[in-house]
C-alpha cells in the first residue's frame, strides 16, 4: 500500500490537491488484486488513515488546502522491548491528539509482555510485573489505529515510530499506516537552531516542564509542547497541512528563505 500512498500524493500535488475520477482510477488500477478491486481500495485508503475523500467523481486529498492549524495531528510514542519489530514488540503506547495547538484527546496503555530485557528495564523503569496484566497486543494497536483516525501521525524520530508500528499493524491484521508523517526531528531542525536535537535535551533547553523521559506517554507529551514551539517558528508562507508536511523535508537552500531563532 505504501506505493499507492506515495503515487496517489505526488498526483494531487500536481493537480492542486483534486484528481478527476478517471486519474484516481489510473493510478489505483495498477495495485489492485483479485479480492481488491479500486472501491475496495478506496475504503481501504480511508480506513488506513490516508486523508482521502469522494464527492461524486471527484478525489480530494484533505491535507493539501486545510490549514496546518484546523488538522489534527496525533502525537505518537512507543516504548519497545528492542529495535527491529520482526524480533520485538511494542510494550507500551502513549499518544496525544493535537488541533489548533490544544490537547483534545489522549491514550496510553501498558502492552502484555512475557519478555522483558533488563536493558530496557534500566532505560524506561517499566518492569516485567507492569506487563504481566496488561491488555495483549492486538487490543491495544487496534485501540490506538481506531484513536489515530486519519490525523497527521508525529513523532521524535518518526521512521522508528511509524516503521515500527506499520509492522505491528500488519502482523496483526490491521492494514498499513497511511496517515502523512511528520518527523518533529526534521521540523526542529528547519525551525530553530540547537547544538542536539534529541527530545531529552530540547525538553531541558526549551523548558518545556515534562520530568519523565523514555515513558512513552511523557515523551509524546514533551513533543506535543515542541511542536507548539516549531509552529510558532514556521515562516509566515506556510498555511496548510501540506505546506508544512513539504517544509518539515525540504532543502537547504529551502531553509534560508526564513531567519532561524537560536536556542
Amino acid at each position: 500500500m505504501q506505493k499507492v500512498y506515495e503515487e496517489l500524493t505526488s498526483a494531487f500535488r500536481r493537480n492542486s490537491g483534486k484528481l478527476s475520477r478517471a486519474s484516481y482510477d489510473r493510478i489505483v488500477s495498477k495495485h489492485t488484486t483479485l479480492f481488491e478491486d479500486v472501491d475496495t481500495l478506496f475504503i481501504l485508503l480511508q480506513a488506513s488513515g490516508y486523508p482521502i475523500s469522494q464527492n461524486g467523481n471527484e478525489f480530494i486529498l484533505e491535507t493539501y488546502t486545510r490549514p496546518y492549524n484546523k488538522q489534527k495531528f496525533c502525537v505518537i510514542d512507543i516504548e519497545t522491548n528492542g529495535s527491529k519489530p520482526e524480533t520485538a514488540q511494542v510494550i507500551e503506547v502513549g499518544a496525544v491528539m493535537v488541533q489548533d495547538g490544544k490537547i483534545i484527546d489522549k491514550f496510553e496503555s501498558f502492552v502484555e509482555c512475557a519478555f522483558m530485557p533488563t536493558y530496557i528495564t534500566k532505560i524506561t523503569g517499566i518492569e516485567p510485573v507492569d506487563l504481566i496484566d496488561a491488555p495483549s497486543r492486538v487490543s491495544v494497536l487496534t485501540k490506538l489505529r481506531e484513536f489515530m483516525q486519519d490525523a497527521v501521525f508525529v513523532a521524535h524520530n518518526a521512521n522508528f515510530d511509524y516503521g515500527f508500528l506499520n509492522h505491528s499493524f500488519e502482523r496483526f491484521g490491521l492494514g498499513t499506516i497511511g496517515n502523512p508523517k511528520l518527523c518533529s526531528i526534521d521540523l526542529a531542525k528547519r525551525t530553530i537552531e540547537s547544538e542536539r536535537y534529541g527530545l531529552a535535551y530540547l525538553n531541558e533547553t526549551l523548558e518545556l516542564g515534562v520530568d519523565i523521559h523514555h515513558r512513552a506517554y511523557s515523551d509524546a507529551l514533551t513533543t506535543t509542547k515542541l511542536l507548539n514551539i516549531l509552529f510558532d517558528n514556521l515562516p509566515q508562507y506556510i498555511k496548510t497541512t501540506d505546506e508544512l508536511l513539504r517544509f518539515s523535508i525540504s532543502s537547504k537552500k529551502e531553509r534560508t528563505k526564513f531567519n532561524k531563532i537560536k536556542l
